[in-house]
């Protein structure tokens, strides 16, 4: 079945192949340069700190409707061996983890999905093979540092959460933009606050899989055009679940990874930090969010932290 005509002229206006060269792996991450980072730690004022991981634990999100991705799976190997033969001396213990590098709060690298045979740049989608990403894998990444913006859509819609199915539209994020008072600018990290996390809290995991409240496929318009640096929400798709078109499943993933070449995220729990900038009315902050360099990964867990 051919892409829909809306799909594909969305893509058209949005595309950023070449626009940092041919070889480029990185997106719109090229967009965070020193004087973004520099206008970012400007936004620290009191020093408060928010991580905006979930735990990585056996109760996570994962619920084994989405093949290949389930909770870390933790388990100890040594419990205070013996480093000498003096039982008074030093001992260690040690654990070791397997888990899907999308399970929890994570990035997607943008080789992470294809379509119509390319991934980001027009690479081929065979640049992503049985031993990884050869081309724009999370090992490209580096750093993320800069200023993050969270859009508290819930909120500025006056609930505390948005019901599952609902997509949100650009003019929402212009409204959450006006509800809290700032401006995204280039190179910002956008936080998209659904308050669908509280699920995850109240240990409804099953009610936090589906329905999904998330962006619909109109948004990339918005992030493209406000060249954004990367995007994130509280939920474990981003955009909207299910889909606006049946026929057409993940088209945001399709148009921020492949098209734009904008980094994107889930699962960042922004209740604690959305409840302070409700608090003090400052929506900008120091935003530090690097991957794990994974070589060829197609994702990587993080620890997101806000600093105010």
């Amino acid at each position: 079945m051919p892409l829909p005509p809306e799909f594909l002229e969305i893509a058209e206006k949005v595309r950023n192949w070449g626009r940092w060269g041919d070889e480029d792996e990185l997106g719109t991450l090229n967009l965070i340069t020193p004087e973004v980072v520099k206008k970012a730690a400007a936004c620290v004022v009191e020093g408060k700190r928010f991580s905006l991981a979930i735990p990585l634990s056996a109760t996570g999100p994962q619920r084994g409707n989405i093949p290949g991705k389930f909770n870390p799976i933790r388990t100890m190997v040594t419990v205070h061996m013996p480093l000498s033969r003096d039982p008074d001396h030093a001992r260690s213990s040690d654990d070791v983890v397997f888990m899907s590098l999308q399970g929890a709060t994570h990035w997607d690298a943008l080789a992470h999905v294809s379509y119509s045979g390319h991934i980001y740049n027009g690479f081929p989608a065979e640049s992503v093979d049985a031993a990884g990403a050869h081309r724009c894998g999370i090992d490209k990444v580096g750093s993320v540092v800069s200023r993050g913006v969270l859009l508290d859509v819930a909120r500025s819609k006056g609930v505390d959460r948005l019901e599952g199915g609902y997509a949100i539209t650009p003019e929402d994020l212009d409204a959450a933009e006006a509800h809290g008072g700032v401006a995204v600018e280039p190179g910002d990290v956008v936080l998209i606050r659904t308050g669908h996390l509280q699920y995850l809290h109240e240990g409804k995991t099953r009610a936090y899989a589906d329905p999904v409240p998330g962006v619909g496929m109109g948004c990339a318009l918005w992030f493209r055009e406000h060249d954004i640096a990367a995007v994130a929400s509280d939920t474990v798709l981003l955009e909207v679940w299910p889909p606006q078109n049946p026929d057409l499943l993940i088209p945001v993933h399709m148009l921020d990874l492949v098209d734009i070449g904008l980094t994107q995220g889930q699962n960042f729990d922004l209740e604690a930090l959305a409840a302070d900038c409700t608090r003090d009315g400052r929506y900008s902050f120091l935003m530090e969010a690097s991957p794990e360099p994974f070589e060829r990964g197609l994702g990587s867990p993080v620890n997101p932290v806000a600093v105010k």
